[in-house]
């Protein structure tokens, strides 16, 4: 397997510098989208890569990694921010999860895997494993991509930032107490796992026990589906198994990255006050730089529709704030 090399420095200014040939009268794009590979655990993730027109050859930017809420993908909701915060100056990274939108997932096997072949190569029959809430495994998709970032040679290693919706706030949170490199937080309507309790955790044992003997799908591809108001995802399947020993709440107390939280006030989907306001809290206490805004008036998904405006103008500044050096550079 060959893998590509990452551009080199005047090729990235380059193809900022050219941006895109625009149709007669059109206003220019502050921003270009470059499609880019990364490699999570030998998987092919998609990534769209929003790079400011203004860069510089040789000039380091500071970057945000965009992570979706359920169902999300690079093209929707990424697409939406990569082009808002890559117009405050920002290198933007948004990317698909393993498995989700057009990113390569992991297989399951329908029969034993045969001997590999004097190359190491193997022929078999398998099942792809797509749209799965896997908490385990797009925590570290979350980490290639940051890693992805810092190889960037536009990018400033030393100011990377993560933003995160709905359930993506919460995965978020986690990788923000367990990995130092974050630098900046930005995460709204987030879903932690705040208020399950111990019959949720004795369902998630249970069933790894059944998936780990085979009396059950070793993977929720047939059964997992969403219930409740989550059934509007009909293509998305849960694995609680998966998140034994995950807490975004417990990693939060880690955290030492400035944080934004933004709840919506009509909030219809979790509680706020065991989610979002519980790790601002949390974050207090550790006296970790922090705001908690409550988005007046809007249920969960406003904050991508009438609120949009006013949640964008209140992360755009956090970012700059806590990730932009004060020379501007």
């Amino acid at each position: 397997m060959k893998l590509l090399p990452t551009l080199p420095t005047f090729f990235c200014a380059l193809l900022v510098a050219t941006a895109s040939i625009l149709a007669a009268g059109e206003e220019p794009k502050p921003y270009q989208v470059r499609p880019v590979t990364i490699w999570s655990d030998g998987t092919r993730m998609a990534g769209d890569l929003y790079l400011p027109t203004d860069l510089k050859d040789g000039e380091k930017r500071a970057a945000i990694v965009f992570c979706a809420g359920t169902g999300g993908t690079k093209k929707n909701n990424g697409a939406l921010y990569g082009a808002r915060f890559a117009r405050e100056g920002f290198v933007v990274l948004a990317f698909d999860y393993r498995g989700w939108g057009e990113s390569d997932g992991k297989l399951m096997l329908a029969e034993p895997m045969p001997k590999p072949d004097e190359k190491g190569e193997v022929t078999v029959k398998a099942r792809p494993i797509r749209w799965q809430m896997d908490l385990s495994d797009q925590t570290f998709d979350i980490r290639c991509a940051l890693s992805f970032l810092a190889g960037e040679p536009c990018v400033d290693a030393e100011r990377l930032g993560i933003f995160g919706t709905s359930y993506g706030g919460g995965v978020v949170t986690w990788v923000a107490g367990n990995d130092p490199r974050v630098k900046c937080v930005v995460v709204q309507v987030p879903g932690m796992g705040g208020g399950r309790g111990p019959a949720a955790a004795k369902y998630a044992s249970d069933l790894a026990v059944k998936q780990a003997r085979g009396e059950t799908e070793p993977v929720p591809i047939d059964t997992g589906k969403l219930t409740g108001k989550m059934a509007a995802y009909p293509q998305m399947r849960v694995n609680p198994a998966k998140g034994i020993g995950y807490s975004a709440i417990e990693a939060a107390a880690k955290i030492k990255a400035p944080t934004l939280i933004l709840v919506a006030e009509n909030e219809e989907l979790m509680n706020n006050d065991a989610n979002g306001k519980r790790v601002f809290e949390i974050l207090q206490g550790n006296k970790v730089p922090a705001e908690y805004h409550v988005l007046p008036g809007i249920t969960h998904y406003g904050v991508y529709r009438e609120a949009f405006a006013e949640a964008t103008r209140l992360e755009a500044a956090w970012f700059v704030a806590h990730l932009t050096r004060r020379d501007g550079n």
